[in-house]
């Protein structure tokens, strides 16, 4: 299967060091949630997933960002990522966060597939 570009918001919808925006993806064949941001100008998306311990990382809905907007948060137990990379900053993780690839065209924002990486209706 070829990678694809998945319409995911409108790109005004992703506001710098704001609330991410969430969707659902297949990842190794498992459902599970991933979340989009704006950093420095750019969207930057992750699986919704601690390196620490595989829980999802937002205490509040769809907020990642640290009080600064500078640092993606895993609110339960305080690892802190790059929101460009998902790589580990500070705190207690076991690597970086996994990286979904965006594009940005036209006023919309995409995601897109991978080997392991697909929408949810496709796995049947």
């Amino acid at each position: 299967m070829s990678e694809e570009r998945i319409p995911l918001c409108n790109a005004e919808e992703l506001i710098e060091g704001s609330l991410a925006v969430p969707f659902d993806v297949v990842h190794a064949g498992e459902t599970c949630r991933a979340f989009a941001v704006r950093f420095e100008g750019q969207p930057h998306a992750f699986l919704n997933r601690c390196s620490h311990v595989a829980m999802e990382m937002d205490f509040q809905p769809d907020r990642f960002f640290d009080d600064t907007g500078q640092w993606l948060l895993c609110a339960t137990h305080g690892a802190v990522y790059k929101p460009d990379t998902g790589e580990c900053a500070g705190g207690p993780c076991r690597g970086g966060l996994v990286k979904i690839a965006l594009s940005e065209h036209d006023g919309v924002v995409h995601w897109h597939t991978d080997w392991n990486l697909h929408p949810p209706d496709l796995l049947t």
